[in-house]
């Protein structure tokens, strides 16, 4: 069982890492990071909520990654390879003209990548003994992923990015011969994608030092499922329910539902639980263990698959002929526990499973989710909110505050909006404002507030739309004006007169 996340009340600000403001076309893990950190003492706030650092395989979504491990090199601070005298000022020019509203991936990936590349170049040519030990130090912590990652993408490259179940037999079953023969010939290449992910981890280690010093907890997120084209399915196949021809037998999704009547397909391979458990949960043990370096909270996404999940077979078009089958989310926590005893999870327990999900958060005294949003379809928004939840006034999946706001306009009967309007105050009060008391005065031990919430902002910065793809999604960022002293101030005000400090 883990501690209380927090016997006091609490609250906090949901902002991905891309959407830090900066000069180089992305957020990072530098200076900026930290200005923010120092933004969240001036509201009193207590946590800091990212998305997940992956790096993403598609879509630039970080739920879609190509490695349940590896972090996103583009997170990586361009100024703090200068002050480490890794590269020049001279070595970014051009610079492209990055908009400062919206993340341009493709934009930023031609510029920032060879930056990065020369930078570990310099690194290995000219790095310190002292920088060196520390990197292979780093590698030998992280020696159960790093290395087959660095391999994945390297042979991912050979074969013209085609998905691992379709290489050579060769690579795909992962041949002893064929494996030592890609670290002999591309030993380089290897080994500049190893020393991007040292790069990261070790500012990010300053970064959370600093967090740190600042009383700032950061809570990071795992979903729970994974890519199938990712370097963890590719190296651990007998983990997950594929066939002789290392396909996919099943997909993850949901059922259908009043929303969705065929339901959704997301996907993701489903796990062989059995072998999981056989195994010790060895590679789900290493997979929080490892996040936990980097953070103080892990949120887990689709907490209910621990639960039970819907199971649908590959190769089905719609969600429709799946079924529900049962996982061993207990038994793998109660593995987790009995090892880790300092561990704090946050379970997104939204969705039909909830109630399956509710078991087990309750033998572990984790607290579960609640969207302030949903609750205004019930009679008492705050009714059902228990101390042992974490509540938002939206989440990176939502429409901001003020965006959902706007467009039950039109979609609620005029007695349902004057209800609204009544129980939020909307007489005296912006929309996004109006929320943020509204939570803060729940019972709620913890409250979330995602930042276009607290800069007041509609649908234009909407972080995603579920299963949309779209320019919109994931690109979302802050400028650096936008978090005005005035809004500091007015959310430090509402958080004293709530007693969230």
């Amino acid at each position: 069982m883990q501690e209380m996340l927090n016997s006091k009340r609490a609250s906090g600000i949901l902002m991905h890492i891309t959407s830090l403001p900066g000069p180089y076309g992305i957020g990072e893990i530098g200076n900026n990071a930290k200005a923010f950190i120092d933004d969240l003492i001036k509201m009193n706030q207590s946590y800091w909520q990212i998305l997940p650092t992956n790096y993403p395989e598609t879509c630039n979504s970080p739920y879609d990654t190509n490695s349940a491990f590896a972090q996103n090199p583009f997170l990586i601070c361009i100024d703090s390879l200068i002050e480490d005298g890794l590269i020049k000022k001279n070595d970014l020019e051009p610079i492209p003209d990055f908009g400062d509203r919206k993340v341009e991936f493709e934009k930023l990936k031609k510029w920032k990548f060879p930056i990065l590349k020369k930078a570990a170049h310099n690194f290995f040519k000219d790095g310190s003994d002292k920088d060196i030990a520390e990197y292979s130090d780093f590698c030998n912590e992280h020696d159960f992923w790093l290395n087959d990652y660095a391999l994945f993408i390297v042979i991912k490259s050979l074969e013209n990015k085609l998905n691992w179940s379709d290489w050579e037999p060769r690579y795909k079953n992962l041949d002893k011969d064929a494996i030592r023969d890609i670290f002999t010939i591309y030993e380089d290449q290897i080994e500049e994608i190893k020393i991007l992910q040292y790069f990261f981890y070790k500012q990010w280690k300053i970064l959370k030092a600093y967090a740190t010093s600042r009383d700032i907890k950061l809570i990071g997120d795992i979903p729970i499922y994974i890519s199938f084209n990712s370097a963890d399915v590719w190296k651990n196949q007998s983990l997950f329910k594929l066939d002789q021809d290392s396909k996919m037998k099943y997909q993850s999704g949901c059922p259908p539902d009043y929303f969705m009547e065929s339901g959704q397909l997301w996907g993701h391979p489903i796990y062989d639980w059995q072998k999981h458990l056989d195994s010790g949960f060895n590679w789900w043990i290493n997979r929080i263990n490892y996040i936990i370096k980097y953070v103080d909270i892990i949120r887990i996404d689709h907490f209910n698959g621990f639960a039970k999940y819907w199971e649908v077979p590959a190769n089905d078009l719609n969600a429709i002929h799946g079924k529900w089958v049962k996982a061993k989310g207990t038994e793998l926590l109660d593995n987790l526990f009995r090892t880790e005893k300092k561990i704090y999870l946050i379970a997104e327990d939204l969705g039909e499973a909830s109630a399956d999900a509710a078991v087990i958060r309750k033998k572990y005294n984790i607290p579960g989710m609640s969207v302030l949003q949903f609750a205004f379809y019930e009679e008492d928004p705050l009714s059902d909110i228990q101390e042992n939840t974490v509540l938002y006034t939206g989440t990176h999946d939502n429409d901001t505050s003020i965006g959902w706001y706007n467009s039950l306009n039109g979609q609620l009967p005029q007695d349902k909006m004057d209800k609204v309007k009544n129980i939020l105050n909307l007489n005296s009060k912006e929309v996004n404002w109006a929320m943020i008391e509204y939570a803060f005065q729940s019972r709620a031990l913890n409250v979330m507030v995602p930042v276009q919430d607290l800069l007041g902002l509609g649908s234009e910065a909407r972080m995603n739309t579920p299963g949309t793809i779209s320019d919109q999604n994931w690109t979302w960022r802050m400028t650096q004006n936008d978090l005005k002293d005035s809004i500091m101030h007015k959310m430090k005000k509402i958080t004293q007169k709530a007693n969230r400090i």
